[in-house]
């Protein structure tokens, strides 16, 4: 087997970046060829994507990795839900973004047609408020989807602007609530009862499978040749996330951290117990068949919209090391508040909302910078090792360790306190697990390597040294 060099294209929902991997028989590495922000804009009609930004970020990004290597393809993943509707080869307007407050109608419009519980036997998704069949009941009720003929998740809008061909990816697709959880394709019944066309939703494609070539224009703007292909990956990023986590050994759970926290386990297949329902997990496209069985956690935001308004406020740099080390040195006890609060979704004032929730449950609420911090992160901390505890008991495993991937594994108080809170070792790292799942992906895709996603994981544990927590008791 030949070693392959490939690009992976990485959106976070603040943050995306554009990596260059070489894989192959015992060979992983990854380089950055470019990052850049992203995030919502504020328009008259609500919060939305800046989507052109991000391809001609995309683009830029692509047009770096092919000064750096011969790209032998490119894979695209993505936050989830979000969509832009099309009619014809014509994007209608700007896809808005999952924190907008227009999701919250589409809840009681669905559920008055399809009941929760029935949802849920049907999709096992978690509920939340803005999943993709709860924005297109709204953009059906405004008469969007009487205009548009397409709909397209977000990376799937990037494979179709790169190669012209129009797709979902079924990772990705799972986190819309319209994917059958036991077949994995449309659910059609679906669809009907809640009044969406069948053909607004495009073939299915698994990870590994090619998309298409380069446009013309594409390969000019980037200098990449016209052959390259885009070869689908877990194009939701924890489904590549997950590919890299190294979980060699059975007992190995999950947190995807980033901007959202996804707690989990994988199974062989989908947990539709009641009992999973009520306690709000999600049973999520995995690659190779596998099943994403998660809770979702606030996550990560909770830290960075608090810490970009005191950065607002400082009108100045902002030492985030520092601030970790002085919430770390914090002896008195912090209140541990819901992270999942539905408060805490929608930007803003974000500590201004916990002093609120401490005030509303009886606790003091914390004022300097410090204590708010430990806050949140001792909050985070008892919500992982809750969702921790749950994804063990409701799919029957044995949870031993906890492997922390994406930027949370950045955050040494946050993985110790997880330890500490769910009483098990927690195993930091790797930090780019999303970019190394995609390129690994497209690395068996070409032939580069081989095998199951345990042999892939193997990979990544031999490549990446991670940092161990072991718990120290609370």
């Amino acid at each position: 087997m030949s070693v392959v060099t490939v690009a992976a294209v990485d959106l976070g929902a603040t943050s995306g970046r554009v990596m260059v991997g070489r894989v192959g028989d015992g060979i992983l590495s990854l380089q950055e060829a470019a990052r850049f922000a992203n995030g919502p804009v504020a328009t008259p009609d609500g919060l939305h994507w800046n989507i052109q930004q991000l391809y001609s970020d995309v683009l830029a990004g692509l047009r770096e990795a092919a000064t750096r290597a011969s790209i032998a393809s490119i894979g695209i993943d993505s936050w989830a839900v979000d969509y832009a509707l099309l009619r014809g080869d014509r994007v209608l307007g700007q896809p808005f973004h999952y924190r907008d407050e227009r999701t919250a109608r589409g809840v009681e419009t669905v559920h008055a047609q399809v009941p929760f519980a029935d949802l849920y036997s049907h999709n096992g998704l978690q509920f939340l408020p803005f999943n993709t069949l709860y924005q297109l009941a709204v953009e059906r009720d405004t008469g969007m989807l009487d205009v548009a003929d397409r709909v397209l998740l977000v990376p799937d809008l990037m494979a179709w602007y790169l190669t012209g061909e129009k797709v979902a990816e079924s990772t990705n697709a799972s986190t819309t609530g319209l994917l059958d959880v036991t077949t994995h394709g449309w659910n059609g019944e679906l669809m009907d009862r809640l009044h969406l066309q069948r053909t607004l939703f495009p073939s299915l494609v698994q990870p590994g499978d090619r998309i298409g070539s380069l446009l013309t224009h594409v390969a000019v703007q980037t200098g990449l040749h016209a052959s390259t292909p885009v070869i689908a990956v877990g194009s939701h990023d924890t489904a590549s996330a997950v590919v890299a986590t190294p979980m060699t050994e059975p007992g190995g759970a999950y947190i995807s951290c980033g901007t959202w926290g996804l707690v989990g386990v994988e199974t062989e297949s989908p947990v539709l117990t009641v009992a999973a329902r009520e306690a709000n997990f999600t049973n999520e496209g995995g690659v190779d068949g596998r099943t994403r069985f998660l809770h979702n956690v606030m996550g990560l935001w909770l830290l960075n919209e608090t810490v970009a308004a005191w950065i607002l406020e400082d009108g100045g740099p902002f030492n985030l090391s520092a601030l970790l080390d002085a919430a770390a040195a914090v002896e008195d006890a912090v209140p541990v508040f819901d992270a999942n609060d539905s408060r805490f979704v929608a930007p803003g004032d974000m500590s201004g909302r916990i002093a609120l929730w401490c005030t509303e449950h009886g606790v003091w609420a914390p004022t300097s910078r410090a204590h708010i911090t430990r806050s949140i992160v001792e909050s985070l901390a008892a919500a992982f090792a809750s969702a921790i505890r749950n994804a063990g008991e409701l799919s029957g495993q044995e949870v031993r360790r906890i492997h922390i991937v994406g930027g949370g594994a950045q955050n040494p108080l946050l993985c110790q306190r997880t330890a500490d809170r769910a009483g098990l070792p927690v195993i930091a790292g790797p930090i780019e697990a999303t970019a190394i799942g995609n390129v690994l992906v497209q690395g068996r895709a070409l032939g580069a390597t081989e095998g199951s996603l345990e042999s892939l994981r193997d990979l990544v544990a031999r490549t990446f040294n991670p940092r161990v927590f072991q718990p120290k008791g609370h």
